[in-house]
């Protein structure tokens, strides 16, 4: 089975392209949009805000440290990629649709 559009295995471990949307009404993880994962987060794009609530609600849904999720790039902006260290991209997968 090949992994979604967005996806990416790299060396440093497995990136996620995230659309990102704050002031959601709850944090959740939803459906993949094209190439990339939808994810909400109740945080205002504030000060690094939703940026914090998107890689706390990562490791947590995920089970592994927040050291293990860090932003690459997007920073300022919606769309995301995320690096999550020490995790095989099946075992992200299956974590992430666990909860639906």
């Amino acid at each position: 089975m090949s992994e979604p559009r967005f996806v990416r295995v790299q060396k440093e471990g497995v990136c996620l392209a995230v659309k990102l949307q704050p002031r959601a009404s709850k944090n959740e993880i939803g459906e993949a949009l094209g190439d990339e994962l939808k994810i909400k987060v109740t945080a205002p794009p504030v000060d690094a805000a939703a940026n914090e609530a998107l890689v706390r609600l990562l490791a947590e849904t995920l089970g592994c440290p927040r050291g293990a999720v860090q932003i690459v790039r997007g920073h300022t902006s919606r769309h995301k990629t995320v690096l999550l260290q020490g995790l095989a991209a099946a075992e992200v997968l299956k974590r992430l649709t666990a909860g639906r």
